[in-house]
């Protein structure tokens, strides 16, 4: 039985209501209000201890919140599952190893209540060729993709996948992330968590940057760079001795700064500035470039200045 039908359309996929929870004296989640819709592409991004997996875990229904709300289109995490609206493919919990790869697939589909036919899940996870080997006897990329084949056995209106591509190929990377574009272009809601930013910058719609279980910034990946204001200078000059290297580190507005032989790299609030008090220091930079932040350094100047801004 194969299911065609498209997902039911609804105004949220996923609703966080001030949501909280907490480990003995931890607060893992801490007020969290955030809403998906569906279409999107979301990358959940965050150092460890930012609460992402707590966030999954409330999400799927694994954990309840001490307080606040979770609803997956309309209704609780569990009814949604049950449903068959929701596929996840999590980093936690193994596969069953004396099986084939076929046999813990067709099981999958026979379970889901909106399931695809079992040829075209393989297919899907590019998994076909190794349908008949033994679950133990896969490569830790391979398992990767059989997970992926659980968490799209039928027509879920909802993806979840944590570290998804961690153990794969830059091939195999490639195929499954235009099969999540495929599946975001048919209305079914995506959100990933990552350590691969790139990936993030690459694919999301949307990014969302957790820290200490709050949400620090939500917006495209453009947003979140503008959000961070620093921008990346780098130029090389024709000598560098001690004292040069001091005037340079008492450039205005700097946040962080790298020299390396003749090279300078460095990080500035306003780059306008840094540059001309450059000039004004008498040397004359050449290979000049001015850019803004790529994702993971925008990523590390937020944290950064929240970390920061506890401390104080």
């Amino acid at each position: 039985m194969t299911t065609t039908s498209a997902p039911t359309v609804a105004t949220s996929a996923v609703s966080f209501e001030r949501v909280t929870k907490s480990y003995d004296d931890v607060r893992a989640v801490d007020g969290l209000t955030l809403d998906l819709r569906p279409g999107e592409t979301v990358a959940l991004l965050g150092p460890n201890g930012a609460g992402k997996s707590s966030t999954l875990d409330l999400l799927l229904g694994l954990r309840r919140p001490d307080s606040g709300t979770v609803r997956v289109f309309g209704t609780s995490p569990r009814e949604a599952i049950a449903e068959g609206r929701v596929g996840a493919m999590l980093q936690s919990g193994g596969l069953m190893g004396e099986v084939t790869v076929r046999e813990l697939v067709e099981l999958a589909c026979a379970l889901h209540p909106r399931r695809h036919r079992v040829s075209d899940v393989l297919a899907r996870a590019g998994i076909t060729e190794i349908a008949g080997r033994k679950v133990d006897k896969l490569s830790g990329g391979q398992e990767q993709r059989v997970r992926f084949a659980l968490a799209t056995a039928g027509a879920n209106d909802l993806i979840v996948l944590d570290e998804p591509t961690t153990g794969m190929d830059v091939t195999a990377r490639q195929a499954f992330w235009a099969t999540m574009r495929e599946q975001a272009d048919q209305g079914r809601a995506v959100l990933f968590a990552t350590h691969y930013l790139e990936e993030a910058d690459a694919i999301a719609d949307r990014v969302l940057v957790l820290h200490r279980g709050r949400l620090l910034a939500d917006g495209t990946a453009a947003e979140i760079k503008a959000k961070a204001g620093a921008r990346k200078v780098s130029f090389d000059l024709a000598e560098i001795d001690a004292d040069l290297a001091a005037r340079l580190r008492e450039l205005p507005f700097l946040t962080s700064l790298d020299v390396a032989g003749r090279t300078v790299r460095l990080q500035s609030a306003d780059a306008d500035a840094t540059v001309h008090a450059l000039y004004g220091l008498g040397v004359y930079p050449y290979n000049l470039e001015v850019a803004g932040l790529g994702l993971e350094q925008a990523f590390v100047a937020i944290t950064a200045a929240e970390e920061a801004a506890s401390a104080c």
